[in-house]
């Protein structure tokens, strides 16, 4: 999946294990359905308010019900990348635990409450997850395309080209992701939900497109290649290897070439903005503004190991709406 957290092990292993085992317990003595979801979400926003801090901050924009399904939306796809990019685990190990983890969604998915779920043997977060999945009518496959995705990332390759790159990696990681959004978001009317889903494609595409020309260098050292092949070509790379200076000045010309097409995402995505409940617009929206801020960061720095572009707390301030600055100092209140 590649998020902006993936260059830095937050929680190790064991973390994950005891937070899980804790919520599980937790969650397992609760005596109602509400209880359960509670305690859950609690620990989602936890993960999310550690992992991204700009997208924590413009999901405190979302009604409260919508906010905490896209808080469990986000830790349902967090630790699986977690697993693949900083668990020190074996590619067995690490398709073994994929597996499982479907497995565990699909059972999940047959059960009409998280404690039932959790009896079958689900974890609190699958359980939690699939509460969402069958509540907002996601469709079940998405998130399968999904751990699809995941997989390719523990077993790397390279991709021809850039169509290859989004429909073998980019729709499983980012893709479908913005599909579970959209069915919480909502769209205006059931006519406008097409052109939402549209929306949620071209940003998909472009927050991956994003991410991938910020770890350029990060990526390759972990065996992964995103940049397509033919691009890389045509430039004089034949056989890349981003850590030779040679090859710095090739690079940062196709990661020029990518940011300036994740930018026409970014522009297709603002033009269907209007599809979404208005209730859901403004985080939408602020997170478009940020992320294009960082493009044009990237496009800025080109390609310059081992630096790696951010976007400055001020910057990430002035994309958010003026009228809502109030609600920013409660979400780090709020618990």
């Amino acid at each position: 999946m590649n998020q902006s957290a993936s260059s830095n092990v937050l929680w190790n292993q064991a973390k994950w294990q005891l937070i899980e085992e804790q919520t599980a317990s937790s969650v397992l003595n609760s005596s109602t359905e509400a209880e359960a979801w509670a305690l859950i979400v609690r620990q989602a926003r936890a993960v999310l308010k550690a992992y991204s801090t700009s997208f924590y901050v413009v999901t405190r924009f979302l009604p409260r019900l919508k906010r905490e399904m896209v808080e469990i939306i986000y830790l349902a796809v967090r630790l699986p990348d977690e697993v693949v990019d900083t668990f020190p685990l074996s590619r067995v190990a690490r398709q073994a635990w994929l597996g499982r983890w479907e497995d565990q969604y699909k059972c999940g998915l047959g059960a009409s409450s998280i404690h039932e779920a959790m009896e079958k043997g689900t974890s609190c977060f699958v359980a939690g997850f699939s509460k969402v999945v069958r509540e907002a009518n996601i469709p079940r496959e998405h998130y399968l395309a999904f751990l699809r995705a995941m997989k390719l990332d523990s077993e790397p390759g390279a991709f021809a080209t850039l169509e290859d790159l989004i429909d073998k990696y980019i729709y499983g990681s980012a893709i479908v992701v913005g599909y579970f959004l959209t069915h919480v978001y909502g769209s205006v009317s059931e006519s406008e939900f097409p052109r939402a889903l549209r929306c949620s494609r071209n940003l998909g595409i472009a927050l991956q497109l994003t991410n991938f020309m910020r770890d350029v260098g990060e990526d390759f050292r972990r065996g992964r290649i995103y940049l397509p092949l033919d691009m890389l070509r045509a430039e004089g790379i034949d056989n890349p290897d981003f850590g030779n200076p040679e090859q710095y000045a090739a690079v940062s010309n196709v990661v020029v070439q990518l940011v300036d097409i994740a930018e026409e995402h970014y522009a297709y995505a603002m033009e269907d903005l209007d599809a979404f409940n208005v209730d859901s617009r403004t985080a939408i929206e602020a997170c478009i503004k940020v992320y294009r801020r960082l493009n044009d960061r990237i496009r800025q720095s080109r390609f310059r190991p081992p630096h790696r572009e951010s976007v400055p707390a001020l910057e990430k301030f002035q994309a958010l709406p003026a009228s809502k600055y109030w609600r920013i100092p409660l979400a780090y209140l709020s618990k």
